[in-house]
């Protein structure tokens, strides 16, 4: 199973500030530690929203916003992607990670979709 770690943002990381010395060497640790134990498919941290842009939708028409947006704390900073054999694996990591806060959210596999049509 793949499940996405989600790192929500903060002001600073709205900022466009870098990371502490000390918090990037944790982080490129607990990469590595993925990376070793073969569950690590993707990561990678995110830019602002101020370079973003929104696609909606409302009565059929398209809409696009262009960052920032508000609420930093409703937005993704970063992310991985894991493979886990259940979501209690993927819990585990989470605790290692060094990030003060991580959503956990198991990815559909496109066999389940495809089984519900």
């Amino acid at each position: 199973m793949r499940f996405m770690m989600i790192v929500k943002a903060d002001a600073e990381s709205e900022a466009g500030a870098p990371p502490a010395p000390d918090a990037l060497a944790d982080m490129a640790a607990y990469n590595e530690d993925l990376v070793r134990a073969g569950v690590l498919l993707a990561a990678d941290g995110l830019r602002p929203s101020r370079r973003g842009a929104r696609v909606s939708t409302r009565d059929g028409r398209r809409t696009v916003t262009e960052g920032p947006f508000p609420e930093p704390e409703t937005l993704v900073a970063g992310y991985w992607v894991i493979q886990a054999a259940a979501k209690d694996e993927a819990v585990a990591w989470a605790l290692r990670c060094p990030a003060p806060e991580v959503e956990i959210r198991q990815v559909f596999e496109a066999a389940e979709l495809h089984a519900t049509s």
